[in-house]
């Protein structure tokens, strides 16, 4: 091969790379959806070049790999460390020196060569010939929900095409793909990306992208790649990371679409995989027989995006093994079922902790639970470290009403007692507490809100019990095929839920049923509607429940401040990417419609 050369063609800037004339062809291009490790720079690049040698044997012409491969995203404020940078451009110079034979499309943060604005790109580098021979730059920079890059990077200003082995190609990151106007109800940016790299003359687009996941969204991601697709008559590549950093997970799904939008190939989800593509040029139909794999959509989904965050949560971190409460409630049972999921059950510690106010029912829910699953189990008492709290708090609370103190009191001691044995046994204490509860404050602080993950945060109640039930009586069920039928037992899902903390307690004593709670929380958290519009879109439930809902979600946040990380699953969680002030008081006007 000759060597590389530049060139510029008027007043666009781009790069070729032997012969820039590929008339009718295919190219064969490999797509590899690795999971990262954020900051194992050393660890990240080892994947990479497994994976450069692997698409090498398969005959690949070029090889690409997701947004920020090389250090993992979300990176966040390791990218303000000057030798994380460093380190990460040395990573991506040795990956380089060995793609001789091959090209290698690999994101990375990028020093900039300006001596204004931020010091950082995200980049992608095109590594051939031995060598970094090309870097494009990220344009559109998302700022909303759980990302802040402009925080760290300075955007690109004009998007670059190379010629590679003869094919002009275009190379966006991620968010830049995230613009049409015809799908987006409202285009956050001036700018287009995707219609600079057609008018610069790319043959085939390529996205690298770190995508997290959320339900129903890689169904929208295809429709998005379809339509840029056809509108530009051009295959486009999207390679996407898949596994969990943090609050975040990535599904993965990687594919490449035609220029009519017919999907010529797509990678799994949730695991790692290697896709080989022969993508057409021109007029070039694709090669028959080409590997499509189905994409799990819904409730399915739902369950594989949480065992992946939590088992890599764990396995990130260094944990390996899980230790929760088991109550005998749903809650607590489709916590231990993902865990045993995540880990394997040999992995897992539930623990009973009864107290006076604890059926016998749950007791035995919680023990049949523990034997299906076949994890460990612990049953120890609080009796006496209540009775014990009650003598010693009775001389200065006497005269006092009962309420939610005493409560609390218990459901503190068992937080005691799980992190006693977090801390013994080296197991990571997960919280059970779902988004239904945490959204008005339904939970204890420092008692069931304890615990180094919270893998139900962005889960609603309803959905609970969906998982609960798919997870039971659904073919697809991973659990039900390893355990040869049911593993949560019928009466955690069918009885009334009750936080066990007082004679007869349910939920519904101080909550509306869970799919009026439910429906509330996600206007008024995920669409941000007003109280007026609530009111009016909902008026069975009344306007003085929606009221009082609403003012619950905002008192509250002091306590969501101080819960654990939790999976996102939905299109608005409680974490980094909702930020609302605590001391706030701000007035609903239910007339603001």
């Amino acid at each position: 091969m000759p060597p590389a050369y530049f060139t510029a063609l008027g007043n666009k800037h781009s790069l070729f790379l032997h012969d820039p004339d590929p008339g009718d062809r295919l190219m064969k291009i490999a797509l590899a959806q690795i999971n990262p490790t954020v900051g194992d720079i050393a660890g990240n690049a080892d994947k990479i070049s497994r994976c450069i040698a692997r698409a090498r044997a398969q005959d690949a012409t070029l090889v690409v790999f997701p947004e920020l491969a090389i250090i993992g995203y979300p990176p966040k404020d390791l990218l303000l460390k000057p030798a994380v940078i460093n380190q990460c451009v040395q990573a991506i110079h040795a990956l380089a020196a060995s793609c001789t034979d091959i090209a290698a499309l690999i994101g990375y943060p990028c020093p900039s060569d300006e001596d204004q604005g931020r010091s950082l790109y995200n980049a992608a580098a095109l590594c051939h010939g031995g060598r970094v021979a090309h870097r494009f730059v990220k344009t559109l920079l998302p700022t909303y929900d759980v990302f802040d890059e402009r925080r760290y990077f300075e955007p690109g200003t004009q998007p670059q095409v190379a010629t590679l082995d003869g094919v002009r190609i275009g190379v966006s990151i991620c968010e830049d793909l995230w613009n049409d106007a015809e799908l987006l109800p409202r285009r956050l940016y001036h700018e287009d990306p995707i219609q600079a790299l057609a008018k610069d003359g790319a043959q085939v687009l390529i996205n690298c992208s770190a995508s997290p996941f959320v339900i129903g969204k890689h169904a929208f991601r295809l429709q998005l790649l379809g339509a840029a697709a056809k509108r530009h008559q051009l295959p486009i590549v999207f390679c996407n990371q898949f596994g969990g950093n943090d609050e975040l997970v990535f599904d993965g799904n990687s594919c490449v679409l035609a220029a009519d939008a017919g999907v010529l190939g797509h990678a799994k989800d949730f695991e790692s995989d290697l896709l080989v593509v022969d993508v057409p040029m021109g007029q070039e139909q694709a090669t028959p027989g080409q590997r499509v794999e189905t994409a799990q959509e819904g409730i399915a989904s739902a369950y594989h995006a949480l065992v992946l965050g939590l088992g890599d949560y764990c396995r990130k971190c260094g944990f390996k093994s899980i230790v929760l409460g088991l109550s005998g409630g749903i809650d607590s049972a489709l916590c231990a079922a993902l865990a045993a999921a995540a880990l394997g059950a040999e992995n897992v510690i539930g623990v009973a902790m009864p107290s006076r106010y604890s059926s016998e029912g749950s007791l035995a829910d919680a023990r049949e639970l523990a034997e299906r699953l076949k994890i460990r189990f612990s049953t120890v008492p609080i009796n006496d470290a209540h009775e014990a709290f009650e003598r010693m708090l009775g001389p200065h609370l006497e005269g006092l009403p009962a309420d939610a103190t005493e409560e609390n009191v218990q459901a503190r001691t068992r937080g005691v007692i799980l992190m006693a044995l977090s801390n013994k046994l080296g197991a990571m204490l997960v919280s059970t507490g779902n988004k239904s509860e945490l959204a008005v404050g339904y939970c204890t602080l420092y008692g069931d809100m304890a615990g180094g993950l919270a893998v139900l945060s962005d889960v609603p109640k309803t959905l609970v019990y969906e998982l609960a039930k798919w997870i039971n009586d659904s073919p697809d069920s991973p659990l039900r095929k390893h355990h040869n039928g049911s593993v949560i037992p019928e009466s955690s899902i069918t009885k009334p839920p009750s936080a066990e903390l007082r004679p007869d307690q349910t939920d519904q004593d101080s909550l509306p049923p869970y799919d009026v709670l439910d429906q509330i929380i996600e206007r008024y958290v995920e669409q941000e509607q007003s109280t007026g519009q609530i009111i009016e879109a909902m008026p069975a439930a009344g306007a003085d429940t929606i009221r009082r809902i609403v003012r619950l979600i905002d008192l509250n946040e002091y306590k969501r401040k101080q819960a654990a990380p939790g999976l996102k699953i939905t299109g608005r969680a409680f974490g980094f990417g909702r930020r609302m002030p605590i001391a706030q008081r701000y007035e609903h006007d239910q007339r603001d419609l």
